[in-house]
């Protein structure tokens, strides 16, 4: 009975790191974080360094609201959480302003805004308040994890195909990198890609298909 029980928590726990890459993934299934999405993922970097910086406040703001989580009033839980959020977001903030200035001139205003982010906000609320330290941890990893997935795929198909390179180095012919699909760097390529990979994941997805 206690081995049923070890292995039923082991599963479950698994689930918290799965569900978010596909099943519950953030952006392609629960539909948030689209603005750091559509606008970050124009090069395979660009698309990375949102996606480790978000990770990094998602997976940091769950374990401490799980830490504290007995010490907030619920009346007061939003302004807290907001507060645990707006720290991480800061490390983030100056960590990229001293180490990688090139990139952060490039993300811009987008990382100030993964303090209202709702990917960070609502696993805080939805998730960390709730669980124990590990489980919340593991649940900010996959959703993390997800999150990426979209950012990496994004940023691979629209640097290849509107600039012919991947990473900055080219991998496409001569003449394709002079005359790119320049679609897929401007906005509208974003919502056309995302729109197909959200169709394409709904088919996979599908009972039969």
């Amino acid at each position: 009975m206690i081995q049923l029980r070890q292995m039923n928590k082991k599963s479950s726990r698994l689930k918290y790191l799965t569900n978010g890459i596909i099943l519950e993934n953030p952006t392609l299934i629960l539909m948030i974080g689209l603005c750091p999405t559509l606008a970050t993922s124009i090069t395979v970097r660009d698309g990375l360094g949102m996606a480790a910086a978000a990770s990094f406040v998602i997976i940091g703001s769950n374990v401490v609201a799980s830490l504290l989580r007995r010490l907030i009033p619920a009346t007061v839980r939003i302004p807290i959480f907001i507060i645990i959020i707006s720290t991480f977001v800061t490390l983030v903030d100056y960590i990229l302003q001293a180490y990688e200035p090139g990139l952060y001139q490039v993300l811009g205003v987008f990382v100030p805004l993964i303090v209202v982010n709702c990917i960070v906000l609502g696993r805080v609320e939805a998730f960390a308040y709730k669980h124990n330290v590990l489980d919340s941890m593991l649940d900010g990893m996959g959703k993390s994890l997800g999150f990426t997935l979209v950012l990496f795929v994004m940023g691979t198909i629209r640097e290849v195909l509107g600039s012919g390179t991947f990473w900055g180095r080219p991998v496409t012919p001569a003449w394709f990198r002079q005359y790119p699909i320049l679609l897929m760097i401007l906005p509208p390529g974003a919502f056309i890609l995302i729109g197909i990979l959200k169709a394409l994941l709904n088919k996979l997805m599908k009972p039969g298909s």
